[in-house]
């Protein structure tokens, strides 16, 4: 068992990929729940992506898939704050209803220190009476918890990953890539006034 640990931290650690300043590393291959909780179980693989990732960086940012699973508690666990993007549709309304009992079943079990960092609307169409609509209930009901910038649907969004590129590197002059580079000014400011 400890060394397929080892195998798991050298994977980690073969999987950043840089560009720019930045740092990624897709974690496709931890995503067998089962698979990963039988090899290391939570707290060690959680202690491997610390080593790898947390060391030199001032932010890391774990991007989970919307499905609630062992990946997803783990990166609740090993984080100190989660960003939650959510679809301006009304079905995601229900998704972050199950992701914010979760968050706090995490933070009583695993990690007290868990806060929200906040809420991102993503995918919005504001030719849509529906999705202004639900921008402006998530906006009522979790007040400055949800960030100002609004990520609108984009093509260059949906093209990028096809390239194997972010957005930043795809097209950062689109829509898409602007927001994003909007949304990490205003989450270091909010940092920052803390």
């Amino acid at each position: 068992m400890v060394k397929r640990c080892l195998d798991n931290l050298r994977k980690l650690r073969q999987q950043v990929r840089r560009w720019h300043r930045r740092q990624a590393m897709p974690v496709g291959f931890l995503v067998d729940d089962q698979e990963q909780e039988q090899v290391c179980g939570p707290a060690v693989l959680l202690d491997d992506l610390g080593q790898v990732l947390i060391a030199n960086n001032d932010f890391v940012i774990i991007d989970c898939p919307p499905s609630l699973s062992l990946l997803t508690v783990n990166a609740l666990a090993a984080a100190d704050a989660v960003l939650v993007p959510i679809q301006t549709e009304y079905f995601a309304l229900e998704g972050l209803t199950e992701l914010l009992e979760t968050v706090e079943r995490v933070r009583n079990s695993f990690n007290p220190l868990l806060a929200m960092e906040g809420i991102v609307l993503t995918m919005f169409d504001e030719r849509t009476n529906l999705a202004r609509q639900v921008v402006d209930d998530i906006r009522q009901h979790f007040g400055d918890k949800v960030f100002e910038t609004v990520i609108p649907r984009n093509i260059r969004l949906g093209e990028a990953p096809s390239f194997g590129k972010p957005v930043l590197s795809y097209d950062i002059k689109s829509k898409g890539a602007e927001a994003y580079l909007s949304l990490g000014r205003e989450l270091l400011k909010r940092r920052e006034g803390r």
